[in-house]
């Protein structure tokens, strides 16, 4: 594979858009964003439930995990268990 050279903008609000070429490279659409000595590396995350594992004991849907999370917010910000 060729490497691929772009340059993206990031927003105000922090944010990139990657490039068609990287995505398609990239195979995924969940990625790792990993930065060490200066650099910042982007890397595809293949499995999100395996991502996630480090988090529960059970493997579970990542649409549950993300409610699951965003009610923990909620109740976090209102101070309700």
């Amino acid at each position: 594979m060729d490497d691929i050279v772009k340059t993206a903008k990031v927003s105000s609000k922090g944010q990139i858009t990657l490039p068609r070429e990287a995505r398609a490279a990239l195979g995924t659409d969940h990625v790792r964003i990993v930065c060490t000595q200066g650099e910042v590396r982007i890397e595809p995350v293949n499995d999100v439930a395996g991502s996630l594992a480090r988090y529960g004991k059970n493997k579970i849907a990542f649409r549950v995990a993300r409610d699951q999370a965003w009610g923990a917010v909620v109740r976090e910000k209102h101070k309700r268990r």
